[in-house]
């Protein structure tokens, strides 16, 4: 028997629609489905921001705080979501900057879905019991264009359950479908802070002079790397940093980076040595 498009593996239903947030209208009954589908699949709680770095709470279209109005964290209580330092200490952000698939955690560290510790330089005790009550949390991270990483945790209701591993397991595609379809909509009604460029086309060139630029070289170092003259890395650094609309090289980097050019996965390329026969 096959199973819909909208049913979830284990029984219920996701009814992705009723996720999606087209205007702000939408906010609140997709963040009450998603409270409820995490309380239906297996008790579990939400806490949820679009943007790990900022210290502004997600809010439904009449100004209403979701964390306390439709997720119901004590509003008396410990606020993470107005803690400005919760991007910079809490091991759950920090671990969304360089995990993109869902993990589950507790104060013993991270484990994938296959149980695989992940992410042993986070120390998950700092957070687990001290910065959150509940002992173990699935995190979802959600990475957004222009560098922006919204995050999404489900952590047990009955606050007791410390091994999230069978609920990650069963549940991995539904919660990973909720977290990214929620945050994501959500992110798309934020657009007035965003640098939104023109048509931006980098050369090859332009971009390998960047990704040197980024790993802290100048411009002789560069042009001895690459086999060119020195003016000739500043004409290919000036024109990447006119198509990015930057005012310096730094800026230029920035913007590279937030379009993607700069990946980890990208690194420079210096020329190929000619060997000569003599």
């Amino acid at each position: 028997m096959e199973r819909a498009d909208d049913e979830i593996p284990g029984g219920g239903s996701l009814a992705a629609g009723a996720v999606a947030i087209r205007s702000p209208a939408d906010i609140r009954p997709a963040a009450i489905h998603v409270r409820d589908v995490a309380a239906r699949i297996a008790n579990l709680r939400v806490a949820a921001t679009d943007n790990i770095a900022a210290r502004v709470p997600m809010r439904d279209e009449e100004g209403e705080v979701l964390a306390t109005t439709v997720f119901a964290w004590d509003p008396d209580g410990a606020q993470w979501w107005q803690d400005v330092r919760f991007g910079l200490r809490a091991p759950v952000a920090e671990a969304c900057r360089v995990e993109s698939r869902p993990f589950w955690a507790n104060r013993d560290g991270a484990r994938d879905r296959d149980g695989t510790p992940i992410l042993r330089q986070f120390d998950f005790a700092a957070h687990y019991g001290r910065l959150v009550e509940n002992p173990a949390g699935i995190v979802v991270p959600v990475h957004l264009p222009f560098s922006r990483i919204g995050m999404v945790s489900f952590s047990c209701r009955d606050n007791r359950r410390d091994d999230l591993s069978r609920e990650l397991d069963e549940h991995f595609e539904t919660l990973y479908l909720l977290g990214h379809l929620f945050i994501e909509g959500y992110a798309r009604l934020e657009t007035g802070d965003r640098w939104l460029p023109d048509a931006v086309t980098l050369t090859r060139l332009e971009v390998n002079c960047l990704r040197w630029v980024a790993r802290g070289k100048t411009d002789d170092e560069i042009a001895t790397i690459m086999g060119r003259a020195r003016p000739t890395i500043r004409f290919h650094l000036q024109n990447a940093a006119i198509k990015l609309g930057a005012a310096n090289r730094s800026q230029a980097v920035f913007r590279a980076g937030q379009l993607g050019y700069l990946s980890a996965g990208s690194a420079p390329q210096a020329p190929a040595l000619t060997v000569v026969d003599r």
